[in-house]
């Protein structure tokens, strides 16, 4: 069985009206999608913004629905400057770019006294997704990087780009993927480029959620199919 996630709603439509044979259960106020994607057992389901719910929602479905895999896809900031709004990015690793304990030791990103610090996507779902024909722009592979900030400073984004050699900045990815990693779950991340994380693009999130939704249902699709 898929888990599919996103953070808002905007930004699993598409995989929402796609679903076959679709129902619906509910977990402490958070909605559950059941059905199918050609045969195969799906799961879509909306976490919340940031690492907080994100995490939970995600531990909560693990737990509850055994998934062999995970997929997360919504928008995402550029912090790669050949990144351009409507481009893919197929995140091969992340890295929770706001646990800083560097005062202490410990390199930027790694939580303290643990194992953990850069999440690796599966690599064979990433080649999947990434072999796909991009439906628009460009389909490229990388790091996200996940924090508690919308990033919408080109200080801050250069110096993120510095410190973590991050493509994309989001503020879910990296939570997700330290959930599947400690479960032993593989995940993927999809990110669509929605702005330059630099506060200069101002754009109209919900038309470009719908296009965002769309474009995430082109990588899951084929993602989902190809676990046959």
């Amino acid at each position: 069985m898929t888990l599919i996630l996103g953070a808002m709603d905007g930004e699993i439509t598409e995989a929402r009206a796609n679903l076959q044979h679709p129902s619906t259960t509910q977990w402490n106020g958070f909605q559950i999608h059941h059905g199918r994607i050609e045969d195969q057992a799906v799961i879509v389901a909306k976490t919340g913004v940031g690492k907080s719910l994100s995490a939970m929602f995600c531990q909560h479905l693990i737990d509850a629905h055994a998934p062999d895999r995970v997929l997360f896809s919504g928008i995402a900031g550029a912090l790669n400057p050949s990144l351009e709004i409507g481009d893919t990015l197929i995140a091969q690793d992340c890295v929770i770019h706001d646990m800083d304990a560097s005062a202490l030791g410990f390199k930027r990103g790694e939580i303290p006294y643990s194992p953990y610090r850069v999440f690796a996507c599966a690599p064979d779902l990433v080649a999947q997704a990434a072999a796909v024909e991009p439906m628009e722009g460009s389909v490229v592979t990388g790091r996200v990087l996940t924090g508690d900030q919308f990033v919408a400073s080109a200080q801050t984004r250069n110096e993120l780009r510095a410190a973590l050699d991050g493509d994309a900045v989001d503020m879910e990815g990296a939570s997700v993927g330290l959930v599947a990693t400690v479960n032993r779950v593989p995940f993927l991340l999809i990110r669509t480029i929605s702005d330059k994380a630099d506060g200069q693009a101002h754009i109209d999130i919900s038309p470009f959620l719908k296009f965002a939704s769309r474009n995430s249902w082109h990588y899951l699709r084929q993602t989902v199919v190809n676990q046959r």
